[in-house]
């Protein structure tokens, strides 16, 4: 039988279990009450477990349930003798040992007993000694009995470890004698090299060696030394026989194997010297982890994506490159390129296209450069090149001209034509630097010039960029201690009810009360805090503010309006949104009816499902959903069935196209409809001229937010309007406009009849 090591170990450790936990189970069999209790009461102190049967019924019955290593039985019972019962004990196989206990006075019973097996036989009255010695002897005897097998089967499954071990283990192990010959080798040598162990046994071990490798193998093979300084993973090249199909003829195939090899003596009793007889060894077979490790020595400097080389690898070229110029007094350019929308395609078409773009663009660059030059995937959306042996700068143009060019093609992605570009910083060695950390650092900065002069370009660094490089790096430290000191502030831009000039809502703005740049819009400094990790502290702040806010609100009458809140998709995507929109909701008493969050097309674009499941908890909550600047994006109606959306905010970019208040525009028409299709709530957003309004509210848009209301306000003069609109001055149906004249923080209130 062939046993696993598993199934080796399972039985051992039953065997050491059933020695440790070993408690005897005696059976007591008696016709008579007076001495089955005494009997019982006689062992009950001892470590038994004790069972009782007062006819041969109870004890058949109690042997056919249990087991029993020792039985106490009465010969004479009123159903069957005792004779009988141990008749049906060797007959089932019952194991056992049974004292017989008699008052016959005849040797026919004792004898009878004897035979059928029973250990000894005790002539009532017995003396409670007796009775005590002969149990705890035959118990005895039962516990060697015992342990002798357990000893023997431990035996036994070590000699089948010993065995399974040797013949399925995934080495080679082995043996040579003195002169360096095989001597023993096990069955894994057929298996990794094609040799049988009857073909390499008596055979020199230099038969298996690929010859550059002798010398190595010589001197590991011969190892003498048995302590810790045998050899230890020496690692030789094997022939192998696999696929020749020719007895003793070795094919070109090489297996690397790593080699543990320890000296054998023979053992010092009766010799003074101990004598070198032969070397044991173990043979693993490392093949495939050399190979391994030549992949990961290769994707360690390798992107694995693009098969660019990494940040890792084209710093160590671009220091050679360097070096190189330093030594023959040349130039050499180092490129900084950022692709531009890869990341919105990234969201619409999901990660694995974006990867597919990724691999387009690295081989469109590689086309484009000359032998010599490295390009190289910095991480993301962004590459590195480094261009050695310049002619002059003109060179660096070319190769960003040509960039940009290939570039502009269109991209397949799987039938998705998708376009992009490109924003190339260029730094020039040595003006521009003369370290690689200088000239990546400036060849960024050159880069982020090119964004913010609108990409699809390429720009050479200049010493004048690092300035506007340090106003950025300025405006996020102040930004940070903006949080700090106070300095931000909600704005409410309200929304007007055309039915009846009322205001039902607002938008709520961020501003910045900055010391030294004046009050500036949450456009001017939100997209540095988005780069930085910014945001969710900044969206915290605004939750509480928002809620501090609208108790002052509510306080002047404007319980009835909704607030409208921009939510961040960096805050959204932030696990603990919900619970912390929740918890201020509740610690300031706001009902949930109140707030309405406003979401991007993009967020639902970026994470769907994700995006769907906190928006449905926000909506059990009680807070509505609206998509800000609709139509401007990647838009889809399978959104607006699939997320939990109550409001369309139609995007100020469309309203300004409007003129004339009788032409066609086609695309508001197309959201107003999809609204009343689906029975969602219409804002308009950015209407500036009655021209505008006028054409809106004829076509069914009837909630508007614009400069043609009101401006974004503060909190107190937003509940100035909110006092004015309670005013009972104000008639019915009177449209209140809040208008604030350019270059002047005062506030003047009209009321025009609607």
């Amino acid at each position: 039988m062939n046993l696993s090591p598993a199934s080796l170990n399972a039985v051992t450790q039953t065997n050491v279990a059933v020695a440790k936990d070993y408690c005897p189970r005696l059976l007591l069999v008696d016709d008579e009450p007076r001495l089955l209790s005494s009997l019982y009461e006689l062992l009950r102190d001892r470590d038994y477990e004790l069972v009782t049967a007062t006819n041969g019924a109870e004890a058949l019955a109690q042997l056919t349930r249990l087991k029993f290593d020792l039985i106490l039985l009465d010969l004479r019972l009123p159903d069957m003798s005792g004779h009988e019962i141990m008749d049906f004990i060797n007959a089932k196989g019952i194991e056992g040992d049974i004292i017989v206990m008699s008052g016959d006075v005849g040797i026919e019973a004792a004898i009878g007993a004897l035979k059928r097996g029973a250990y000894d036989y005790l002539r009532k009255p017995y003396s409670r000694e007796e009775l005590l010695k002969t149990v705890e002897n035959a118990l005895q005897k039962r516990r060697l009995a015992i342990d002798n097998a357990r000893i023997a089967s431990q035996l036994e499954n070590s000699e089948k470890m010993y065995r399974y071990l040797v013949d399925s283990s995934p080495d080679i192990i082995y043996t040579l004698n003195h002169e360096g010959r095989i001597t023993f080798v096990n069955d894994r040598v057929q298996q990794l090299l094609g040799f049988s162990r009857e073909e390499l046994i008596g055979k020199h071990y230099s038969v298996l060696v690929h010859e550059e490798d002798l010398e190595r193998a010589r001197y590991a093979f011969n190892d003498r030394r048995a302590d810790e300084r045998a050899s230890r993973n020496v690692e030789l090249r094997l022939k192998s026989n696999i696929g020749s199909g020719i007895e003793r003829t070795f094919s070109n195939t090489l297996m690397t194997i790593s080699l543990n090899a320890i000296g054998m003596h023979v053992p010092e009793q009766d010799v003074k010297q101990r004598e070198f007889f032969g070397t044991y060894g173990v043979a693993r077979d490392i093949t495939d982890r050399k190979r391994a490790e030549e992949v990961i020595s290769y994707q360690a400097y390798h992107d694995i994506l693009t098969d660019l080389p990494n940040r890792m690898l084209f710093k160590d070229r671009l220091g050679l490159a360097v070096i190189q110029a330093k030594r023959k007094l040349t130039e050499l350019a180092v490129m900084f390129v950022d692709l531009d929308r890869f990341k919105l395609v990234n969201d619409t078409l999901g990660h694995v296209k974006g990867d597919e773009l990724l691999q387009q663009v690295a081989q469109r660059l590689k086309d484009c450069l000359r032998r010599g030059d490295t390009l190289a995937r910095q991480g993301g959306d962004e590459f590195t090149i480094v261009l050695p042996e310049l002619r002059d700068r003109q060179d660096a143009k070319s190769i960003a001209d040509k960039f940009l060019e290939s570039l502009h093609r269109p991209f397949d992605l799987d039938g998705h034509e998708v376009h992009i570009s490109a924003s190339i910083g260029i730094a020039i060695y040595p003006g521009d630097g003369e370290t690689i950390d200088e000239l990546l650092r400036h060849a960024d900065i050159a880069m982020y010039q090119v964004k913010a002069l609108g990409k699809n370009g390429h720009s050479f660094y200049h010493n004048s960029m690092l300035d506007v490089s340090h106003q950025k790096i300025a405006l996020e430290q102040s930004l940070r201690k903006a949080l700090e000191f106070n300095e931000l502030e909600m704005y409410y831009q309200p929304q007007i009810d055309m039915a009846t000039g009322r205001i039902i809502g607002a938008e709520g703005l961020m501003r910045w009360n900055h010391p030294q740049r004046g009050l500036l819009s949450a456009g001017e400094f939100l997209p540095f805090a988005e780069e930085n990790g910014l945001m969710l502290p900044i969206s915290d702040w605004m939750l509480g503010a928002l809620c501090r806010d609208m108790l002052l609100w509510n306080a002047a009458g404007g319980d009835a309006i909704r607030l409208s809140l921009n939510l961040s998709p960096q805050y959204l995507d932030r696990g603990d949104f919900f619970e912390k929109m929740r918890g201020a909701l509740t610690r300031y008493g706001i009902s949930p009816a109140q707030i309405e969050v406003e979401i991007t097309e993009n967020i639902c674009i970026r994470n769907p499902q994700y995006a769907i499941e906190q928006l449905n908890k926000l909506c059990q909550l009680g807070v509505s959903v609206a998509i800000d600047d609709f139509g401007t994006g990647y838009s889809s109606l399978s959104y607006l069935h699939r997320f939990p959306i109550h409001t369309i905010k139609i995007d100020q970019s469309f309203v300004k196209e409007i003129h004339d208040e009788h032409g066609h525009y086609p695309v508001i028409l197309a959201i107003i409809s999809i609204a009343r299709g689906l029975g969602l709530h219409l804002v308009a957003e950015g209407v500036e001229t009655e021209v505008q309004a006028r054409y809106l509210k004829a076509n069914g848009c009837a909630t508007m937010q614009g400069y043609l209301y009101h401006r974004p306000l503060s909190l107190a003069n937003f509940i100035d309007v909110l006092n004015q609109q309670q005013s009972p001055s104000a008639p019915a149906g009177t449209r209140m406009l809040h208008a604030v004249p350019s270059g002047s923080s005062a506030a003047a209130m009209i009321a025009i009849q609607a």
